[in-house]
């Protein structure tokens, strides 16, 4: 039995920009090489500036690749953007709704642009209305919305053509807690139909949650991919021991820590911040023991299982790129 092709297939995939003066060629894609298969939610995480967003373009097709080879739906976006882009779903960092039109007529005019029967889009728009809470807002305009009824707007707007594929560019910065969790509801829903998702988040949290697997990109190259919980087990320790001292013990609790058992064993490390000591071990309960053993007293000690966001900082580090 033949395997069923994958949705996406990219292989030494590169974004290159022309030097502007005396600057040399920028490489926002350098090579990367990943496969999505249908039904999967799929996350691309980075810094700022690492790629993602670049990525997402040449899948939408609304960007040319400059190396290597891509494959969506079977297709080339070189050569066939139009036939990608019907099938495709995509939901930007800006919502770019029109706020003087009502939540029902924006969904109709995006209907339109695919070229849907009137008729299809009614009975498609009344669904979409229901899967993102926004009936009684239907005959509203958008420029009264809140951010979070905007975002699921966008998302129910994107789902109009009924696509194979579910681009979110960073689908819930800028949201309270309370409309990213309503909108987690949504994408989750999605991916329980069988909706492919392919997303970027810089919320750590909000990729374990949505994504059965993900890709770390930094300066344009993948550093790490697999499951969250595989990229935990293998770039983190099992628990974060969080500690906070008195600001005039802090630089001598955290020298002592970074020269101790505790830094220099196999199975942890300890990273000073400005605000506190981070140490991963095995075991937190135990290191609190032997911080107290070196005579050091934190004014607050916490113990956490380690996340993703561990990984992410372990692997791209704490620096900003702009």
């Amino acid at each position: 039995m033949v395997s069923e092709q994958p949705l996406v297939q990219a292989r030494n995939l590169t974004k290159t920009y022309p030097p502007r003066g005396s600057t040399a060629e920028f490489r926002a894609v350098d090579g990367i090489d990943f496969a999505l298969e249908r039904g999967e939610s799929f996350g691309l995480l980075g810094p700022n500036g690492a790629g993602k967003s670049t990525t997402m373009r040449m899948i939408a097709a609304t960007s040319p690749i400059s190396g290597g080879t891509l494959r969506v739906l079977g297709m080339d976006p070189m050569t066939q953007g139009p036939q990608i882009r019907a099938r495709l779903g995509v939901v930007t960092q800006d919502d770019h709704l029109d706020n003087e039109l009502t939540v029902r007529e924006n969904l109709h005019i995006y209907g339109r642009y695919f070229g849907l029967p009137r008729a299809v889009i009614r009975e498609r728009a009344t669904r979409l209305l229901d899967f993102a809470q926004l009936q009684e807002k239907a005959g509203d305009q958008v420029e009264t919305l809140s951010g979070g009824m905007r975002r699921r707007l966008t998302i129910a707007r994107s789902l109009i053509n009924e696509p194979d594929i579910l681009l979110l560019d960073e689908p819930t910065t800028g949201l309270d807690p309370q409309a990213r969790h309503i909108l987690w509801d949504r994408l989750f829903q999605l991916k329980q139909e069988g909706v492919t998702l392919i997303l970027t988040t810089h919320y750590m949290d909000e990729a374990e949650q949505l994504c059965d697997r993900l890709v770390v990109v930094d300066h344009g190259r993948i550093v790490a991919q697999g499951s969250p919980r595989d990229l935990i087990d293998r770039y983190a320790t099992r628990e974060v021991l969080e500690l906070r001292f008195r600001l005039d013990e802090r630089d001598t609790a955290a020298e002592k820590l970074r020269t101790s058992a505790l830094a220099t064993g196999s199975d942890g490390r300890v990273e000073p911040l400005p605000d506190r000591v981070l140490v991963y071990t095995a075991d937190g309960e135990a290191a609190l023991a032997a911080v107290h053993a070196m005579s050091l007293t934190p004014l607050t000690a916490l113990v956490r299982r380690a996340t993703l966001e561990d990984v992410f900082l372990n692997l791209t580090g704490r620096s900003l790129i702009e």
